[in-house]
């Protein structure tokens, strides 16, 4: 195609007689005052139904050669010019609306941004509207070979338009995000559209940490408006009743009702998220291996760019269930990259500097990232539990030092009570893999970590974390014998429960079981065709063989139903709001009951 569009570029434009002259001789008109034949042109040209090869060639030919004659007076003939159907058409065509194209914004950059928004309308498939029985059905009318041609063709001629205007990148970002579809629209849609948007970022990897920034936001948009809880239940009334029916946010297509054999996902939202996380994961993959090889280098630059946006948006976004999955991916290629997320939230965990917030969720995401990670090694595991419980008892050591007197308060101590939920949570999934090589240095290592003085200091944090994470930890320290944690939860549990006033208003009050606001990043991921990718690389909750892992003194009353539940009744879900942590958890309470979550038992 660059040749061809060279070989236009030198060719003489063939002269075209119309209406009394061709281009350049209306041009000339219109400068002298005589519109009629300037007029008629631009009304051929907004003609939808431009079926001729040749007349189309012929006009982009004369348009050519009097490009310099198309200043900003000529501005609606341009944009009637931008609006011409020549993607898809034939080879020729193709390759003299890029000439002309390369003869525009060389000679008017003026027109650099109208020419960017064009090529970059044609992202998505263009949309007919289907009346039938009286309503109103929008879908797209390309079949997929037609439409990668398209794409094709739209790239290459973004392509063009960098190698004349090198400043481009600084107009496209603005127009990319501009142009970004609806996240109500359907699919197809938001997927085409991401993918051309990371094809941008392959010839254009300036604005690669942008596009990267702007599809992660648009896609926890999703995230947080489908809660777990919310995907969940659509997926059993879909496999109960097999004929689901039709999701309130299916506006631009129809939803197959065989959806639970499709793969496909029951919730509307969550099947939007699901396709966006299939592209951007395979565009994960191939930046990171070149020709079936894993490289080094690009690998580097991907995960800074992934990780600058988990700074900017995923690490305060509350709740959100599966685009923080994006860089777990990316860690699983190699151990390096693991190690590098850890001692990245390490180092904001510890930094007293940045917000509270931010350091209790770094702190919730490498437990739930030591806990759950496949790939990352025992040695790895021990060698975190190592820094975090150096961090624990320092900061004991600086409150029993301070002189003051020392209250359970999660205001004052929330980073001391996140990291001990996190190193309670990674031992419980973790423990298995410290004793089975060597049952005997396994105990000394739990022994030496001193687990008695963090539990049964002032600060308390039995009584802060999840009951259903305290609950388990206690049972597995008992079995081992490492520390007997039942006296100090037996005594919590007398206490008084600390409660918030109802949202709704007036005397209400609500048990607060999650002081915290506690939520684990890398819970069962639900999404089916992307969870492929994740399947291999997750560790699931293995059920106890020990019928005396079974804590006595908090064992549910219920029925075995209410046993198999993860944290119910404890971890917030989201309400659609994109944000940071809140700081109420009164009423914002989920059921999580996926497959492959421990059992804890429920209070």
């Amino acid at each position: 195609m660059e040749a061809g569009g060279r070989e236009f570029l030198n060719s003489p434009p063939v002269k075209t007689v119309r209406f009394g002259g061709n281009v350049a001789e209306t041009l000339r008109k219109h400068r002298q005052g005589d519109c009629g034949d300037y007029e008629l042109l631009k009304h051929q040209l907004a003609d939808p139904d431009i079926k001729q090869d040749a007349q189309m060639i012929s006009w982009l030919q004369e348009f050519r050669s009097c490009v310099t004659q198309l200043t900003k007076d000529h501005e609606q003939l341009i944009y009637s010019i931008l609006r011409l159907p020549w993607a898809g058409r034939s080879p020729a065509v193709v390759e003299e609306y890029m000439a002309f194209l390369g003869n525009l914004v060389s000679a008017q950059t003026v027109y650099l941004c109208a020419c960017l928004k064009m090529v970059v309308s044609h992202f998505t498939p263009r949309r007919v509207t289907i009346c039938e029985g009286g309503v109103d059905i929008s879908d797209s009318d390309d079949e997929d070979d037609n439409l990668i041609r398209v794409f094709d063709q739209c790239h290459q001629a973004l392509q063009l338009i960098v190698r004349y205007v090198p400043s481009t990148s600084r107009f496209l970002t603005p127009i990319l995000q501009d142009n970004f579809p609806f996240v109500q629209k359907s699919s197809r849609t938001l997927e085409c559209y991401v993918h051309n948007l990371l094809r941008v970022t392959v010839y254009i990897p300036s604005i690669r940490r942008d596009v990267l920034e702007l599809i992660i936001g648009k896609m926890l948009k999703l995230d947080v408006s489908a809660s777990r809880s919310d995907i969940e239940e659509a997926e059993e009334n879909a496999m109960q009743n097999q004929q689901p029916e039709e999701g309130l946010f299916d506006m631009d297509e129809d939803v197959s009702s065989d959806r639970p054999s499709t793969g496909v996902m029951a919730h509307p939202v969550a099947a939007r998220l699901d396709a966006l996380m299939v592209v951007t994961m395979a565009y994960i993959k191939d930046v990171c291996h070149v020709d079936g090889s894993f490289h080094v280098e690009k690998t580097k630059e991907l995960y800074k760019d992934l990780l600058s946006v988990f700074d900017k948006l995923i690490l305060p976004t509350h709740a959100s269930c599966h685009v923080q999955y994006t860089l777990f991916y990316l860690c699983s290629f190699r151990l390096a990259l693991a190690e590098a997320f850890l001692d990245h939230l390490w180092k904001v965990l510890q930094n007293p500097s940045q917000p509270a917030v931010l350091r209790q969720a770094a702190a919730g995401y490498m437990g739930s990232f030591l806990a759950r990670a496949k790939f990352v090694p025992v040695v790895t595991v021990r060698a975190c539990l190592d820094l975090l419980f150096s961090w624990i008892h320092g900061y004991i050591d600086s409150q029993d030092n301070s002189g003051k007197q020392v209250c359970c308060d999660v205001s004052l101590h929330g980073p001391f009570y996140a990291v001990c939920q996190a190193v309670f949570y990674t031992l419980i999934f973790r423990h298995r893999g410290m004793l089975e090589a060597d049952m005997k240095k396994g105990l000394e290592y739990l022994q030496n970590l001193n687990l008695e003085r963090v539990v049964m200091c002032q600060l308390n944090p039995l009584k802060v974390c999840l009951p259903s994470v305290t609950s388990m930890f206690a049972a597995i320290t008992r079995k081992y014998q490492v520390v007997f944690c039942y006296t100090i939860i037996e005594r919590n549990n007398r206490q008084v429960l600390p409660v918030v006033r109802s949202s709704a208003g007036g005397d209400g009050v609500t048990a607060v079981t999650n002081p915290l606001d506690s939520f684990f990043p890398f819970d069962p991921y639900l999404l089916r065709k992307s969870g492929q990718l994740i399947e291999p690389l997750y560790q699931v909750w293995e059920e106890p063989a020990d019928t005396d892992l079974l804590p006595p003194l908090t064992a549910p009353q219920g029925s075995k139903e209410d046993e198999d539940d993860f944290l119910c009744e404890e971890t917030p879900h989201s309400e659609g709001i994109l944000g940071m942590t809140p700081s109420s958890y009164g009423s914002n309470i989920c059921s999580l009951t996926s497959v492959g979550s421990p059992p804890f038992p429920r209070h």
